[in-house]
């Protein structure tokens, strides 16, 4: 937890909630100045964000109704631009442009960020902006250079709050690259024990 999350996050109305269940004395530590503020991400927090193929974001229309899009790619398509600076390349999909509707009357988003396999959750707050044409070299940056897909536009996002989640009730779950990784390396360790265990006895002729 940090001080910029707990300011943002925990409204009134969320700090007398934690005070009627008995939680609200753990999380006060966080309300005082000397608390780390983590409105800039480390460099743990930005190789955990590099390390990603997929990220969910939410976005609040103008009825008040939230709405979460799940956002996927090669390793890297969330790009760190700074310790403070987020940005992806938006691609062709269904055109209902939900988020992107959104955006438009409130830019603030939730990331949520999540390793599965490690068992390891990361959640931001920020402020999002479309990137057009008209900035080329940030687009550009955006862009992975294996992408084939059509890019309407970018998006950059300012971090305004991270906070790491407990990894309590993750299920593990693995892609079919790391599941063949796993059977490569549990077949070359059993081939290596054969092969230093040496010849087994041989049978009666």
């Amino acid at each position: 937890m940090s001080r910029a999350f707990s300011d943002l996050a925990f409204t009134p109305t969320v700090r007398d909630w934690q005070a009627r269940q008995g939680s609200r004395a753990a999380y006060a530590k966080f309300d005082a100045p000397e608390a780390a503020p983590n409105d800039r991400l480390g460099e743990a927090e930005a190789a955990f964000v590099a390390a990603r193929d997929h990220f969910f974001m939410a976005t609040v229309g103008e009825t008040g109704w939230p709405y979460l899009q799940h956002r996927g790619g090669p390793v890297g398509f969330l790009r760190v631009l700074d310790p403070q600076t987020l940005g992806f390349a938006d691609y062709r999909g269904n055109r209902q442009y939900i988020s992107a509707g959104n955006l438009q009357g409130n830019d603030r988003v939730s990331l949520f960020l999540l390793d599965s396999v490690q068992r390891r959750r990361l959640k931001l707050l920020g402020r999002a902006r479309a990137v057009g044409p008209d900035e080329p070299d940030l687009l550009a940056q955006l862009v992975l250079p294996s992408t084939r897909a059509v890019v309407e536009r970018g998006w950059v996002i300012r971090v305004e709050a991270w906070d790491w989640n407990c990894p309590q009730h993750i299920t593990p779950r693995y892609t079919a690259e790391e599941v063949a990784a796993l059977v490569d390396a549990a077949v070359e360790r059993r081939v290596a024990e054969a092969l230093s265990a040496g010849p087994g006895p041989r049978a009666a002729g």
